[in-house]
C-alpha cells in the first residue's frame, strides 16, 4: 500500500521525481495552491512536506484527519502549529542543513552592499547619472563584525568574514566557548559586540530572549555608525528603533532580507532610505539550497516510513516502540520540568545533572533527558531550534 504524500509549496523537481519513481508514495503536487485548495485535499495525505509559504496552523491540521508527519523543508518552523501537532500525534522535522551555505552568503552580501553602497550606485546608473563621489564606501578588512547567534549559519559566516580579514567578535550564550574555539574568534558578551562592532548580523530564532536585540532603550550603547543586518527574522531588531537610529545617525545603515510583516507594508518607514538596503526574503532562496532542502527531506520522509526513525524531529524521539509505551508520558512531564527549572534559574544554565531511579532507570532515557533538555532551552531558543 502506497503512502499518500502532500508537496503544498514549490518544490525541487528532482525531488519530486525522486518520490515518484521510489514507488512507496502516491504524490500530490501542489505548489503555489491557495489555502481552499489546500483545506481540500489535506485530508488525504499521510505526510505534508511544506516550505514557508504554507501555514500549517491549526484550522489546516485539524481536517488532516490520516496526517502522520510533517516536514519543513528548510530550518524556521514559525508557519507550523508545533503544539497542535503535538497534541494530534503528528510528528513535525524540518531540514536544517541544506541553506547554511546560502543564507550565510547573502549576509556577506549584504555587509559588501552595505559597505560599498551597491545597490544605490546601481540604482544611480539605471538612473543615467554618474554619482562617484556619492557613492564613496568602506573597507571590511581591519573592521569589527559581531556575530549573533553561532549556529551552523552563524559558523558560515565567520569562516567568510575571517576570509575578509575582519575581526570577528561572536556571543552565543547557549554554546559553550570551549566547543567554539576552532573559530578562532574573540567569544564576548551581547553587550561587547553591541558596543565594539562596525557591523552586526543575526543568525539566531525570534524568541522572547532575542526579539527587540537593538531598541530604543539600547540605541546608545551601539558603536556611533555601526551598520546592522538581519537575515534570520523580522523581529530581532527593532524596526522603530532602526528608523530612530539611521535618522538621528547611531546607525549608519540596515540591511534586511526578513521583517516583522512579510511582505512588509507600502509604507514601511525604511523603503526608500538611502543607507538601507532591502531584500524579500532571499537567504535561502538559490538553485542549490532549494534542491539540498529537498533531497534532506525526502530522506527524512523515506527513513520514517521504512524504518519509523523520526531523524531532526522536532516533537518526537527515535526510540523503539516498547520503550517508547513506557517513557511517552515522562515526556510532557519532563519538557514541562525544565521549563520550570528555567523559570526559576534565568537563562544562564551551563550544565544539567539528570538522575532516575526506579523502574525507569532500566531504560534508556535519552529521549526524556532531551525533553527535560527542551524544556530549559525553549523560552531562550524557540521550537524551531530544537531538534
Amino acid at each position: 500500500m502506497k503512502h499518500t504524500v502532500l508537496i503544498s509549496d514549490k518544490f525541487d523537481k528532482e525531488g519530486v521525481e525522486r518520490l515518484e519513481k521510489a514507488g512507496k508514495f502516491d504524490v500530490v503536487y501542489k505548489g503555489g495552491h491557495s489555502r481552499e485548495e489546500l483545506l481540500s485535499v489535506i485530508d488525504q495525505a499521510e505526510a505534508l512536506i511544506i516550505r514557508s509559504a504554507t501555514k500549517a496552523d491549526k484550522e489546516v491540521i485539524a481536517k488532516a484527519s490520516r496526517l502522520k508527519l510533517i516536514i519543513r523543508a528548510g530550518v524556521g518552523v514559525d508557519n507550523i502549529d508545533i503544539a497542535e501537532a503535538s497534541r494530534r500525534g503528528i510528528i513535525v522535522m524540518n531540514a536544517p542543513g541544506g541553506n547554511s551555505v546560502s543564507t550565510a552568503e547573502q549576509a556577506i552580501s549584504l555587509i559588501t552592499s552595505l559597505a560599498r553602497n551597491i545597490p544605490q550606485a546601481s540604482a544611480s546608473m539605471h538612473d543615467a547619472k554618474w554619482e562617484k563621489k556619492k557613492f564613496k564606501g568602506t573597507e571590511l578588512t581591519g573592521k569589527t563584525l559581531g556575530v549573533v547567534g553561532l549556529g551552523r549559519i552563524g559558523k558560515e559566516v565567520v569562516k567568510r568574514a575571517k576570509g575578509l580579514r575582519m575581526n570577528v567578535l561572536g556571543f552565543d550564550p547557549y554554546i559553550p566557548a570551549e566547543s567554539l574555539t576552532h573559530l578562532e574568534i574573540d567569544i564576548v558578551s551581547k553587550e561587547e559586540v553591541l558596543k565594539s562592532s562596525d557591523f552586526i548580523t543575526v543568525h539566531t530564532p525570534l524568541t522572547d530572549t532575542t526579539r527587540d536585540l537593538v531598541n530604543k532603550d539600547n540605541l546608545k550603547d551601539l558603536k556611533k555608525g555601526v551598520r546592522l543586518i538581519n537575515c534570520a527574522r523580522g523581529g530581532i531588531y527593532n524596526e522603530e528603533a532602526l528608523l530612530e537610529g539611521l535618522e538621528s545617525g547611531q546607525i549608519g545603515g540596515v540591511a534586511l532580507d526578513v521583517f516583522t510583516q512579510e511582505p512588509p507594508p507600502a509604507d514601511f518607514p525604511l523603503i526608500g532610505k538611502d543607507n538601507v538596503v532591502l531584500t524579500p526574503h532571499l537567504g535561502a532562496s538559490t538553485d542549490e539550497a532549494e534542491f539540498a532542502v529537498a533531497m534532506e527531506s525526502i530522506d527524512e520522509l523515506i527513513e520514517f516510513f521504512d524504518n519509523g526513525v523520526a531523524r531532526n524531529a522536532l516533537n518526537f524521539p527515535s526510540i523503539d516502540p516498547d520503550s517508547l509505551d513506557y517513557l511517552k508520558p515522562y515526556f510532557e512531564g519532563g519538557e514541562k520540568a525544565g521549563k520550570l527549572l528555567a523559570h526559576f534559574v534565568g537563562g544562564d544554565v551551563k550544565t544539567v545533572d539528570i538522575n532516575y531511579h526506579g523502574e525507569i532507570a532500566k531504560y534508556k532515557c535519552d529521549p526524556v533527558n532531551t525533553a527535560i533538555l527542551k524544556g530549559i532551552l525553549t523560552p531562550a531558543m524557540g521550537d524551531d531550534q530544537l531538534n
